[in-house]
């Protein structure tokens, strides 16, 4: 319990004051499409969470929530374009919007199968084993050497669904080699902007503790104890699902859930591990919620003694790509869900609490060279709270650099273009 207890905190308190309303993120004079749906697993028909869909042609792009739903906006000059569904290990789709219609039915996704020749990789008889080498190969694959990561943090809480808090942040990682007993790393803040209306939320907020410490942490071959420590392995059933291929490299996808005769809320999900080399390319894996009352005490740090607050969902995601012949990590996703039932309400209030971050650019620090402590973010800073940064209309422009439904990748080339100029 302590260790998946340490992978974040999620603040509730009671608020007696409002912040001014949200920003308006429309463009004024461009009218808008929207495009709904839902993406699922045509195996199972489970939803996709964090499928990617994409505007063809274009930076436009977003992805599907906890519940494989998603909603894209375009300009209306591009409804003769086409969007493309990808989601890692599942053969992708393409879509016309000329004929696209309202679905009445979600869009499946067909499990990517690739067979292995045994002269390749065989299937291995001992999972667990693979497993355990994957998450302790750290010192062969991974990134060896001390770097400074800049990256591009966003953070959301919806309201049902309708947005009522936004925090984007550029920060540096002063990220350490992935072998044991390293520096510990830190966390600068370069830029932040932050719009929250709390109105919105009743008399009850839900915060987000940690800010971008939880999407690094997620980084789980650096942070295996906010995983699956080794110790615990035992605790977890994990076996071959299938087979498949990620940038034409085969890998299995392996599944894990905890051992029935545990009633922890533990996690489950799919590993995507090149057999060969075992290095970890990707996790899509939740939470298991279902006792209501232990999942509870993870998350909820403290709330007002007349409402119930739980997770309904808590579903996590994490990237690795490869440089110079090393791995690192690129992009992580957390997104939860909580319901609040006040005792004199009828009805319960849903709420969605989502954070992602993604790598921009990276060099190696080569000093050591670390900003003074002063300028550390604390890793237990709350974002829409906090007094760090400040909103800096020449950096951010006038209008947001994407809309909250859209993926952060859609601003790294505009960051990247001004932090060179900020640099310089």
């Amino acid at each position: 319990m302590k260790i998946v207890r340490n992978y974040l905190i999620t603040l509730l308190v009671l608020l007696t004051f409002n912040i001014h309303n949200a920003q308006n993120i429309e463009i004024e004079n461009l009218r808008y499409l929207e495009f709904k749906g839902t993406v699922i697993n045509s195996e199972n028909k489970e939803p996709l969470i964090f499928a990617n869909i994409n505007l063809m042609d274009s930076n436009i792009s977003t992805i599907s929530n906890s519940d494989g739903n998603f909603s894209l906006k375009i300009p209306d000059s591009y409804k003769s374009k086409k969007i493309k569904i990808s989601f890692i290990g599942f053969k992708t789709k393409i879509i016309d919007l000329g004929s696209y219609k309202k679905l009445d039915k979600p869009i499946s996704l067909d499990v990517f199968v690739s067979p292995l020749s045994e002269t390749i990789i065989a299937i291995p008889k001992n999972v667990k084993q693979l497993v355990e080498e994957t998450l302790t190969n750290y010192g062969d694959n991974y990134l060896e050497n001390h770097n400074v990561m800049t990256a591009f943090y966003r953070e959301t809480i919806k309201k049902k669904r309708r947005n009522v808090s936004l925090s984007e942040a550029v920060i540096d990682i002063y990220k350490s080699p992935y072998e044991k007993y390293q520096k510990k790393e830190v966390i600068k803040v370069l830029k932040i902007r932050k719009d929250t209306d709390y109105s919105r939320l009743d008399t009850v907020a839900l915060k987000l503790s940690g800010g971008p410490y939880n999407t690094l942490f997620q980084d789980i071959i650096k942070y295996p104890n906010y995983f699956i420590p080794l110790f615990y392995v035992s605790n977890y059933t994990f076996w071959v699902h299938r087979t498949s291929e990620i940038n034409k490299t085969p890998v299995f996808v392996i599944r894990f859930k905890q051992k029935e005769d545990l009633d922890e809320p533990l996690f489950f999900g799919e590993l995507f591990i090149d057999g060969k080399n075992k290095v970890l390319l990707s996790a899509n894996y939740s939470l298991n919620v279902t006792n209501r009352e232990k999942s509870s005490k993870l998350f909820v740090a403290k709330k007002p003694k007349k409402a119930d607050v739980w997770p309904t969902k808590a579903n996590f995601r994490v990237d690795y790509t490869e440089r110079d012949g090393k791995w690192y990590y690129n992009y992580s996703n957390l997104s939860l869900d909580f319901k609040v039932n006040w005792n004199k309400k009828i009805f319960n209030t849903t709420y969605s609490l989502s954070s992602e971050m993604v790598i921009t650019d990276w060099k190696e620090n080569i000093n050591l060279n670390y900003p003074k402590r002063k300028e550390f973010l604390n890793p237990s800073v709350i974002l829409t709270d906090s007094k760090l940064g400040f909103n800096d209309s020449e950096f951010w422009g006038t209008e947001n650099i994407i809309e909250p439904e859209n993926t952060i990748q859609n601003a790294i080339k505009k960051i990247q273009r001004k932090l060179k100029r900020l640099r310089n």
